[in-house]
């Protein structure tokens, strides 16, 4: 079981590092396997299925998507915890939209998948 305060530790700084796109620090919480699935995805890679998986292919996705959104701010509205993973609700301002990150965590404490919703 994930323990609540990691959880909220790991959202306050997985916040700051987006809201900073401070790529480089955020990248050091994953695998080098690691996949993400998101609809976002679509738009950037539109045969990708919406899933881009190892951390060179995933950091060049989020460079990209970085480059097209430089007002993007996140504020977290709540954190959940599961058996092996945290959903970080937040909404994003530049948008307007909310959004979950659900991240997925190896014995390691490395985030090794992560699915993301959109409202």
């Amino acid at each position: 079981m994930i323990d609540n305060q990691f959880a909220l530790q790991f959202a306050a700084d997985w916040i700051i590092c987006w809201n900073k796109q401070d790529l480089d620090t955020l990248m050091e919480h994953y695998t080098d396997d690691f996949s993400i699935q998101t609809p976002y995805a679509l738009k950037i890679y539109p045969d990708c299925g919406g899933i881009i998986s190892g951390k060179k292919n995933v950091r060049l996705y989020w460079e990209t998507a970085l480059s097209k959104l430089p007002n993007l701010h996140f504020e977290l509205l709540e954190v959940l915890t599961g058996v092996n993973n945290i959903s970080i609700y937040y909404h994003n301002t530049d948008s307007g939209k909310n959004a979950v990150e659900n991240l997925f965590f190896n014995g390691d404490g490395m985030v090794d998948k992560v699915i993301v919703t959109y409202n």
